[in-house]
Order: C-alpha cells, then sequence, then structure tokens
C-alpha cells in the first residue's frame, strides 16, 4: 500500500504573487505530489501550502519551492503579522496512510539534513522531530524571530540542529518537524485595537492557562479594518473548534467586541467541522457516520479501492 503524508510548508512572502506562484510552481509539476490549497495572507505576509502524496516526490518539490524561496525572499526587509524566523519558515511532515509516526519523524531529519545541504539554510527540528525536549514547541524554536536569533544563534542553547551556529544572511533558518494533523483556525473581531486579540489570544491559548492543544496570537488585519485572534488547534479531538469559538466570543464580549466571522486557514478534517457543526445545529446523537460522502469512501476503501 502506498505511503501518504501531508505536509504544510510556510513560507514568508504574502504581498508579491509573482514570488508566491514561482513557489507554488514546483508543487503543480511534480508527479506524485498534490497541490491541495495554498493560501497567501498580506497582514500575515505569509504564503501557506498544503499538499498530499507520497514521501519522495513531496521533498523534490519542496527542495525546488525553497531554493525559490531563499532567492527571492530576504527577511532584512521582510515585514508582517506573523512571527517567522526564515524565508522558508517551518516544514511539518504529517503521517495520512500507511506511514507512522516514527516513520515521518526520520523523514524529517533527512530531508532536513539534505535541505541544508542544497540551500545552505540552517535547520531546527520540532514537534516529534525535536532532538531536544525543549525544542518540541514550535514558539520556543522561533523565539525572538529572525532579528532576535541573529544574535541568539551564537549561544549554544539556541546553536542550530543541522548547520553552523550562524543564520542564512537572508533566509535565516528553517524548522522541519513531524506532527498531528492540525487546524489553523482564526477568530476576526470587529475592533481596530489590537490590544484586545492580543488579551483575548492570551486567555484562550494553552501556555498562558487556557484551552490545552491551542497555540495563538493577537494581530491586526490593517487592510481590513479588524483584529484577529490567530490560533492552531494542535488537537481538535481535544478540544474542538465551536469550544474555542465560543471562549472567545464569551472574552470579547467583556471588551464590547463582536465577533465578525471565523476562519480555517487551509485543509482541515471533516471531523474538526462536523462536530462544531453538530454542536451548533444541536444535532442529538449525531455520528460521521451518516454523512453520505463519508461513508461512501468508508466502503469504497475497505474494498481496496
Amino acid at each position: 500500500m502506498a505511503q501518504i503524508i501531508e505536509c504544510v510548508p510556510n513560507f514568508s512572502e504574502g504581498r508579491r504573487q509573482d514570488v508566491i506562484e514561482a513557489i507554488v510552481e514546483p508543487f503543480r509539476r511534480r508527479r506524485g505530489c498534490a497541490l491541495l490549497d495554498y493560501r497567501a495572507d498580506a497582514d500575515h505576509n505569509r504564503l501557506v501550502v498544503s499538499l498530499a502524496g507520497a514521501p519522495d516526490p513531496i521533498q523534490e518539490a519542496l527542495l525546488e519551492a525553497a531554493k525559490v524561496a531563499v532567492e527571492h525572499i530576504d527577511l532584512n526587509q521582510h515585514q508582517g503579522g506573523h512571527p517567522r524566523m526564515g524565508a522558508v519558515d517551518v516544514i511539518p511532515f504529517v503521517p495520512l496512510r500507511n506511514i507512522t509516526m516514527e516513520a515521518c519523524v526520520e523523514l524529517a531529519h533527512r530531508f532536513g539534513k539534505r535541505y541544508h545541504e542544497e540551500t545552505g539554510v540552517p535547520v531546527y527540528f520540532y514537534e516529534e522531530a525535536a532532538l531536544r525536549p525543549e525544542r518540541r514547541r514550535l514558539e520556543v524554536v522561533r523565539k525572538g524571530q529572525y532579528e532576535g536569533l541573529k544574535e541568539a544563534v551564537t549561544q549554544p542553547e539556541r546553536h542550530p540542529d543541522v548547520g553552523e551556529p550562524r543564520l542564512h544572511p537572508t533566509a535565516g533558518a528553517t524548522a522541519v518537524g513531524a506532527r498531528k494533523i492540525l487546524v489553523a483556525f482564526n477568530v476576526n473581531l470587529g475592533t481596530t485595537d489590537v490590544r484586545v486579540a492580543k488579551e483575548i489570544a492570551k486567555a484562550v491559548r494553552s501556555s498562558s492557562g487556557g484551552l490545552c492543544h491551542v497555540k495563538g496570537i493577537g494581530l491586526s488585519l490593517e487592510d481590513r479594518g479588524l483584529v484577529q485572534v490567530s490560533m492552531n488547534v494542535v488537537d481538535y479531538e481535544k478540544n474542538a473548534l465551536y469550544r474555542v469559538t465560543e471562549l472567545i466570543r464569551m472574552e470579547a464580549k467583556r471588551w464590547g467586541v463582536p465577533v465578525v466571522e471565523t476562519e480555517v486557514y487551509g485543509m482541515v478534517p471533516a471531523a474538526a467541522l462536523l462536530e462544531s457543526a453538530a454542536y451548533y445545529l444541536q444535532i442529538a446523537g449525531f455520528s460521521p457516520d451518516q454523512v453520505i460522502e463519508l461513508k461512501m469512501l468508508e466502503m469504497l476503501g475497505s474494498d481496496g479501492s
């Protein structure tokens, strides 16, 4: 049975359409690598790409795209709302079918070494691929962002896992990891006061005593006149999207601010949305087996199709 992984590389470019298209092009051309989705956000100044396919073609396409990003993105000139330390900021490998997390960890380690050899960009391993326990959390690896890491990289505790203790002069460093499926989930609020988003993000994220398995920051969406609580729900089975939404709605009321909309950024498991749909529709005893398309896919899979 063929091995299938998901990969969600994040690039520090969300404004120059020609560069965005050049980065994405290798994923379109590479056989065995399916481009599921890509989204560029000008406020974040970030490109998030969702891929699925066999490990080998995904790696080859990643290297092609990374070389484009390293050539065209200069972090010394980069500004945006989202934290970043590299032109290619993160590359996570996610097991989907017929491959274990342990195999994805080995894949991350092999790829990280080859990536450094071909681009000259130092690599940090994070999440399940971390070589040090404190580096499991991406926010710890990325602390200080590109500007701060330029100084801190010389300290022994901040040395990269692959490469010399110095950043690439324009492309910074890259975090390569293996992890479970996460949901990139944003809640946009009807105010221009970014303090509100930052305070609510602090109340929601696990590191500040909020919901477990939720990471979050507050950002300003200046072009839209809104602010955003931008989150990664790293285990949607243990903290449903509706629970996250309702906590933010409750906190926003304290500030007299409405929830304008929510966003799912990139791909999302059906179960993550169905659970929230059942909650808001108040469907008693609902099961994903009641969804025709999912049941048909299950039947086709059991036939070996």
